[in-house]
């Protein structure tokens, strides 16, 4: 089996504060009001890279466990799950707070999510991933859902990516790369096909079909000016992908990265991709 591409933690670090913006404030109101009363919170990331999704996440949840007149926010513990050893080590020693400021307890599990079991997720009031769905193939999102209904809980999947990219001021090549890049997403991996911006579509079916209420909402990375470097580095990548899988642009891929950043050094690039954060409730 050939195992998912590692993120590098710079990447990780350069994406957080753009990934923050993005997600569904909406969805977590709505996951906050069916969390339950246990306390503490156990809170299971999936793919937890650095630890980024508890940092964002943390803070937002209200208790609904406490009394009035007892500690207002849930203690909250966090169990996160990854396969790189190095990125667990770094989400280990930075600090997550809750809402009202109350540290949050921080576990770390090494081992790959797709290979996790029903025990694994023992007592999950919470199971969360973010940039993962369209990383998995349809056996692999099909186990993931199949656990989460076992875990009778519910599940907050942020920033699948769509395949809906956006760039102002429009070049002619944008269409052909995006349309590679897509390609990309979806190759087989060794594993099987990856389901890429089919993933949202494919994960509502298969939590739907356990039973679950789910709901969809955008979470678009919008990158302007004061995200230069993310954008930069986005587009180096995109571009990357976009000619592994189609050769044919590799001629025209290095006048257009110039062109891009120049346009993103001068404050006037513009880029919007497009994700998707889900939220499946048990009924």
């Amino acid at each position: 089996m050939t195992a998912p591409a590692r993120a590098a933690a710079s990447w990780l670090s350069l994406r957080e504060g753009a990934d923050g913006r993005a997600r569904s404030t909406e969805l977590v109101r709505e996951v906050a009001a069916v969390l339950p009363h246990e306390n503490p919170l156990v809170v299971h990331d999936l793919g937890s890279g650095t630890g980024s999704m508890g940092r964002w996440l943390a803070p937002l949840l209200a208790s609904r466990s406490a009394p009035r007149s007892a500690q207002p926010f849930a203690r909250q513990h966090w169990v996160l799950h990854d396969r790189d050893a190095d990125l667990l080590t770094e989400a280990a020693g930075r600090p997550v707070v809750g809402r009202g400021g109350e540290p949050v307890t921080v576990q770390i599990r090494l081992g790959d999510v797709t290979w996790l079991s029903a025990d694994d997720l023992s007592g999950a009031g919470l199971i969360t991933a973010s940039a993962l769905l369209d990383m998995l193939t349809a056996a692999e999102l099909e186990r993931l859902a199949g656990l989460c209904a076992a875990a009778d809980c519910p599940a907050l999947i942020t920033l699948s990516v769509t395949g809906r990219v956006e760039l102002e001021p429009a070049d002619p090549m944008d269409h052909a790369l995006r349309d590679a890049f897509n390609a990309h997403q979806r190759r087989n991996a060794g594993r099987g096909l990856l389901l890429g911006p089919d993933a949202v579509d494919a994960a509502v079916e298969a939590f739907r079909r356990r039973g679950a209420e789910v709901l969809v909402r955008p979470s678009p990375w919008r990158l302007g000016a004061d995200d230069f470097a993310l954008t930069v580095q986005w587009l180096q990548g995109w571009v990357g992908a976009a000619c592994a899988q189609d050769p044919d642009l590799i001629d025209d891929a290095a006048p257009y990265l110039l062109r891009r950043t120049a346009s993103a050094v001068d404050g006037v690039l513009r880029v919007t991709v497009q994700h998707d954060d889900l939220l499946a409730v048990p009924r």
